[in-house]
């Protein structure tokens, strides 16, 4: 053994060796918690989702003596017998005293989907403009 070199106590060693496992299971516990709340919130997206379609599907299915159109904003009402049904006259236009129960407006999209009147903004969003706020640093706070 060299002279030059400092001599290593084995009980330096073996604190150095304690202490680089602590941090290392620091580290490994704060990342995993890192990707089990990502997993938590890839998982309400996907709830979200099949929501979404299982709506989608189940407004597809209501009556309709009419031909549907993207971008059309329709009325879904239920019959006493509970068969929904669209029309394109809304509660207003039955001056309050529609026919039967009112269940809510949607507006179709063009990939048919159907989006609730209440979640329509009064002008849609243009490309850029959400390309742009992607891309805006978050606000400080």
């Amino acid at each position: 053994m060299s002279r030059l070199a400092p001599a290593h106590d084995l009980v330096d060693v073996a604190r150095q060796i304690q202490q680089a496992d602590r941090t290392i299971g620091t580290v490994v516990t704060s990342k995993l918690d890192v990707i089990a709340k990502q997993i938590r919130l890839l998982q309400e997206e996907a709830r979200g989702i099949l929501e979404g379609a299982r709506r989608d599907l189940d407004l597809h299915r209501a009556e309709c003596s009419f031909s549907k159109r993207a971008g059309g904003l329709y009325h879904l009402y239920e019959r006493p017998d509970e068969t929904l049904y669209f029309s394109m006259l809304s509660p207003d236009d039955w001056r309050g005293s529609p026919p039967h129960a009112f269940r809510g407006s949607y507006r179709l999209e063009a990939d048919q989907s159907w989006t609730p009147a209440d979640d329509i903004d009064g002008e849609a969003r243009r490309p850029e403009d959400v390309v742009r706020a992607l891309l805006e640093p978050p606000p400080e706070g």
